[in-house]
């Protein structure tokens, strides 16, 4: 896998990686975390200056969100129906719904880097809902700025270790995004806690 990417990185160099970032965000199944990594690596080869892989990597990131946010918002909620009908997509769907509507801005920010998956879930329901736009795009270029420098500045660091770095960062998003899922559902569960509490004191 990172032999292909390095060779895909350089031939194209850091239109690669803006239009991979770009795609991921509209669900298509890339490995943008590994490009930038690898991007990264180039930066400190000199062959890219990591300057321009990152930025090409979170312009590319910041502009496919607020793709699906306007897709979103111009489909409404006809549209989170639509995709719904699959059982399947309807799953995941409710996830990002619950994201949104318990932790607004909160939940873009995190789906962006920490649960990276339901991102792009996230800035469809986002749009869908009605948030506004300025809130979400404030709190996506938070998250985008973060998932960047991250993997960009890993693979300039390590860039000799690109592969062992690249395993670990692997299992790192799965043991995190469980973390934030764990976290978000507590968080949940007092507020219901307390509402109940505060019920009964009435």
């Amino acid at each position: 896998m990172i032999e292909t990417l390095f060779l895909l990185v350089a031939d194209y160099g850091v239109l690669a990686i803006g239009l991979a970032a770009f795609l991921s965000c509209l669900f298509l199944p890339i490995p943008t975390s590994l490009l930038m990594l690898t991007g990264g690596a180039f930066g400190a080869s000199g062959d890219l200056e990591v300057a321009e892989v990152a930025g090409a990597a979170f312009v590319g990131a910041v502009l496919g969100d607020q793709v699906g946010f306007r897709i979103g918002r111009w489909g409404g909620e006809a549209i989170l129906d639509r995709i719904a009908r699959n059982e399947a997509r309807a799953r995941v769907l409710a996830r990002a719904r619950r994201v949104v509507e318990r932790r607004g801005g909160v939940g873009v920010f995190f789906s962006t880097w920490a649960v990276a998956p339901l991102g792009p879930w996230v800035n469809l329901v986002a749009g869908a809902l009605g948030m506004n736009p300025l809130r979400f795009t404030l709190w996506d270029i938070a998250g985008e700025a973060i998932w960047v420098t991250l993997y960009v500045g890993l693979g300039y660091l390590f860039a000799d270790n690109i592969e062992t770095v690249a395993g670990l960062m692997s299992n790192l998003s799965g043991a995190l995004a469980t973390g934030v899922v764990a976290l978000l559902l507590g968080l949940w569960l007092r507020a219901a806690l307390r509402a109940e509490r505060k019920r009964d004191k009435a």
